[in-house]
């Protein structure tokens, strides 16, 4: 094919179906460069379902320019997901603002383009860090404006980019020592350099890079071989889950959105009401929760991957989620849409007062087009929202913005801080003071958390090996232990002081009844005075939560 000049509307369209294929493929190989050892809202994942959302937008759209770029910026902003998700929105928007209005991007137009989408993507972040696709996009951007103000053609100043980019990218460990420590480079300038190929697939010819396979916790040779060929497609992730799905055909496609959140190896096929469906994923809870909120699962059959057992538990076990209480439709000055999962976290939520409920958390984050739907159905003008997750904080600040109410987001980073929030809040009053009394109250609760490594890795603590349990407060890791127990007790005994009155010990997948004993007579024998109070969350990856006032 002849090289490009100019990009007009179908060349635009046609970068971003390469995008989007780009991160499907490269999604896992994405994921596997999160340097925090826990199981989390991953990047590839997160800008993958951004660039999916954006794609489905522009489908949409009539072929002119000005309603393609529309359709980008609306795409990208309500599809956003996590973090990465949100930036890489910015970075798409910031793309459309400077070619809208013109029928072809030229070369010095692409540049312009490249330097605003920078720009964007800084001022989406409060505080900007080094290292991270932030200092990717700018030095691409650089690169790309030099080369076109020196006359380069526009796969020239592709080239640029591309290169300086890469160059940065692979100095990211030198940035931001987490990743140096892990060996791996930034995740998400890992994916935005996948747009600049793209690009360069559709104005020259030339093939998007293959991604690496990812074979277990070694994360190094990513930083080297990201963008090199490999063959084979490896799972990382534990289970397999199976089951009939009778649910109406439009639905499927939002419930394989929620999927993709939580797994690979997605097959959903079938139509006129019944759906056979099979998921790879470590969130087993999640991937039944989604078939729940939609419809009735039946014949459900989990297998263990690595041992090749039958986890029928988990049938047993999958309860229905909760349906609204008596008050989820009462008017109200002010009304609180929360995010999370597992029953019985969904019922103290509800007990505490909450409107609304959007399923999310750790592995599966909301987006903004989710938490926006949940607004416009609370029962008042003006919303607080609980995020309870730090992954999902900037899409839901993204949510006021979209709707005629007034939408407050209280930062809740965690379960136990949504909770404790919830003790100041008054239905009566005005957004804006429940805002600033429930932000306070959920400050002056210590949370903790517990979950095991899905990877090697090292901390200030020591080393840390895949299956190890860490106790994890505000501060980072605080206990590092092979067995439950020890790592609860272990956090706990960094976190508790004297002159706390209350542990509050929330139970999620994985929790026993000799381990709960073990945490409670802890609590008793070491810090004589301060109760405790047991609750059932359900919350899957994380057996244990703690709310320590």
């Amino acid at each position: 094919m002849p090289t490009l000049v100019a990009l007009d509307v179908v060349d635009l369209r046609t970068v971003l179906r390469e995008y989007r294929d780009a991160l499907r493929a490269h999604r896992e190989a994405i994921n596997r460069l999160n340097v925090y050892p826990v199981p989390d809202g991953d990047t590839g994942t997160n800008m993958a379902l951004t660039v999916e959302s954006v794609v489905a937008e522009v489908e949409g759209a009539p072929e002119t320019m000005a309603a393609t770029c529309k359709a980008i910026a609306h795409g990208s902003l309500m599809g956003a997901r996590g973090n990465s998700g949100v930036i890489l929105s910015q970075i798409l928007r910031g793309l459309t603002d400077v070619v809208r209005d013109v029928e072809r991007i030229d070369a010095r137009e692409l540049a312009l383009a490249l330097s605003t989408a920078s720009a964007m993507a800084y001022q989406a972040v409060m505080r900007p860090v080094e290292g991270t696709i932030l200092t990717v996009v700018r030095e691409s951007s650089e690169a790309a404006q030099h080369r076109a103000t020196n006359g380069g053609s526009l796969v020239e100043v592709l080239e640029a980019a591309r290169q300086r980019g890469g160059e940065a990218l692979d100095h990211t460990p030198e940035l931001l020592p987490v990743l140096a420590e892990a060996g791996v480079v930034d995740a998400g300038g890992s994916g935005y350099l996948l747009l600049l190929d793209s690009l360069l697939c559709v104005v020259d010819g030339r093939p998007v890079p293959e991604p690496a396979v990812v074979a277990g916790p070694d994360l190094s040779r990513f930083g080297e071989h990201l963008e090199h060929a490999h063959e084979g497609d490896v799972s990382a992730l534990r289970y397999e889950v199976m089951y009939f799905l009778e649910a109406p055909d439009e639905t499927i496609a939002a419930f394989k959105d929620v999927w993709a959140g939580i797994g690979d190896s997605i097959v959903v096929v079938g139509g006129d009401g019944l759906w056979n469906c099979h998921i790879h994923t470590d969130d087993i809870g999640a991937s039944i929760e989604a078939a729940i909120e939609i419809g009735r699962p039946r014949n459900i059959r989990v297998t263990d991957l690595h041992e090749q057992v039958e986890e029928e538990r988990w049938v047993r076990e999958a309860d229905k989620e909760p349906d609204l209480p008596p008050h989820a439709d009462e008017p109200v000055s002010t009304a609180v849409v929360a995010v999370a999962t597992g029953d019985g976290i969904r019922r103290i939520f509800y007990s505490l007062g909450v409107q609304r409920i959007v399923t999310g958390g750790q592995t599966m984050n909301p987006s903004t087009a989710q938490l926006l739907e949940a607004v416009e159905h609370a029962p008042a003008d003006e919303v607080v929202i609980l995020p309870n997750n730090k992954n999902i904080i900037p899409v839901a600040e993204q949510v006021g913005a979209q709707t005629t109410k007034v939408v407050h987001v209280v930062p809740t980073k965690g379960i136990a801080e949504g909770f404790a929030s919830l003790m100041a809040y008054d239905p009566e009053a005005p957004s804006s003071v429940n805002a600033t009394a429930m932000t306070d109250a959920a400050t002056s609760v210590v949370a903790g958390e517990v979950t095991r490594a899905v990877r090697d890795s090292s901390c200030e603590l020591g080393p840390i090996r895949e299956g190890d349990w860490l106790g994890l407060g505000r501060g980072g890791i605080e206990a590092i232990h092979a067995e439950l127990p020890e790592a609860c007790v272990g956090l706990l005994d960094v976190l508790v002081r004297a002159d706390h009155e209350l542990v509050t010990i929330i139970e999620g997948e994985g929790a026993t009844a000799a381990v709960t004993r073990r945490i409670e007579h802890w609590v008793q024998e070491h810090r004589a005075g301060v109760g405790t109070e047991v609750h059932h969350g359900g919350q899957p990856l994380y057996p244990y939560l703690f709310g320590i006032e």
